[in-house]
């Protein structure tokens, strides 16, 4: 206990409530962009992860994750139902509470899965969802993590990739599974021909004003310190999602003739995604320019989703994915050791770039097989697609007896 560092300590319970608040605050953002008849079915789909997520981490999860390494791949059952993991410091921080380490990545474990509701939004049955992403957090999320934060193949005592605080793990992994369940569950009733336009755009953007406040504990919690590298971390988040909704708008501006507000919000997602790897681990000048990349890369993305055919309902594909991958690799193309005792191909180390293009692909294969497999298998025991009926009349009602809206 004698290494406790109660500004640590003060630091990292106020950065983990923050992600908590992350996924509210995501249920909120993709609740305003669904139809009046999905809001609540929507927002149910974040908001319960809090508890069944919390129950298998709790479980095994934080084990399988952070464990001692078990051949690179996962992680082992020393930390089985939280044994061992109590008030003194763990292996992973000297001057917080292990205790606090397994809710702060807790929290994370939570909101990835909550990205991937996205892409199925208005048609998947809740008894399916709660399925697949049980099945998705075990099989995928946790090796992942481990690869990169638990000691595993990937990681900086390894490989050496570097993702400082989720691009690969979090959002190029729930992409790659929320394009399989796209795929998998079919397109929409009408899309394409009905208009589906979001319901509430004040909600959508209040909720990524809630997920950019929390994305300072995102990513500045990431240094588990209060310390330098978190003051660069949380200065670097804020530039690159101010810079990503510009871009994103001037490019919106220019291709469609009109700036939109969601537009503005959507940017600062994209440019927070991009920056997310790559926080602890750049500077001011990088960031802008990363997130300028993001805003330009993620928009594009989402206008080709509609030539590529796919229906991606709230664009997971197009900002997490686009701006995950752009993040992972722009990490090392700009990392310096000035701030984190990495450098990146433009400070002279070429090499972090190939690593870093291989550990984002490798997280891709394994999500697209896993994810495929995962969602076939749900789709030909208990079916993972609503009857037409339930989807003409709403989610919210056939799948939760409750309406969001009474006239």
């Amino acid at each position: 206990m004698d290494s406790i560092n109660s500004g640590d300590v003060a630091w990292m319970l106020a950065a983990s409530a923050m992600v908590m608040f992350m996924t509210p605050g995501l249920a909120m953002f993709y609740g305003g962009l669904v139809r009046t008849k999905n809001v609540l079915s929507t927002i149910m789909q974040s908001f319960i992860l809090l508890g069944v997520v919390a129950i298998l981490w709790v479980l095994f999860g934080y084990s399988l994750s952070f464990g001692d390494d078990v051949g690179g791949f996962i992680g082992g059952l020393n930390f089985l139902g939280l044994q061992n993991v109590g008030l003194a410091a763990g292996p992973y921080s000297k001057t917080i509470p292990h205790i606090l380490f397994c809710s702060f990545q807790l929290m994370f474990a939570i909101i990835t899965p909550a990205l991937i509701t996205g892409a199925f939004a208005e048609r998947m049955k809740f008894s399916a969802y709660l399925a697949f992403t049980t099945l998705w957090t075990i099989l995928v999320y946790f090796p992942v993590c481990h690869w990169v934060w638990g000691g595993g193949w990937l990681g900086i005592g390894k490989l050496g990739a570097l993702d400082f605080a989720g691009g690969t793990v979090i959002h190029i992994n729930s992409a790659c599974a929320a394009l399989v369940c796209a795929l998998v569950v079919g397109k929409r009733m009408g899309h394409g021909t009905d208009q589906m336009h979001p319901h509430n755009v004040p909600m959508s953007v209040l909720g990524a004003g809630i997920l950019w406040f929390g994305w300072f504990g995102f990513n500045a919690g990431s240094a588990l310190a209060a310390n330098g590298q978190a003051s660069m971390a949380l200065f670097v988040t804020h530039i690159a999602a101010g810079t990503a909704a510009v871009a994103w708008v001037i490019a919106e501006w220019l291709y469609q003739g009109k700036p939109t507000t969601l537009g503005a919000a959507s940017g600062a997602v994209a440019g927070l995604v991009a920056i997310t790897p790559a926080a602890g681990f750049v500077g001011p000048v990088s960031s802008i320019l990363i997130g300028a990349g993001a805003g330009v890369i993620c928009y594009f993305a989402i206008v080709a989703k509609s030539k590529l055919g796919y229906d991606d309902a709230l664009d997971v594909v197009g900002v997490h994915g686009a701006g995950g991958l752009w993040g992972a690799l722009a990490t090392g193309l700009f990392a310096c050791k000035t701030y984190g005792q990495f450098d990146g191909l433009f400070f002279g180390n070429p090499r972090q770039f190939g690593i870093q293009a291989v550990g984002a692909f490798s997280a891709i294969a394994y999500s697209l097989v896993l994810s495929f497999v995962i969602a076939k298998v749900i789709d030909k025991t208990i079916g993972m697609r609503a009857s037409r009926e339930d989807e003409f009349n709403g989610m919210d009602l056939t799948q939760h007896s409750e309406v969001g809206y009474r006239m």
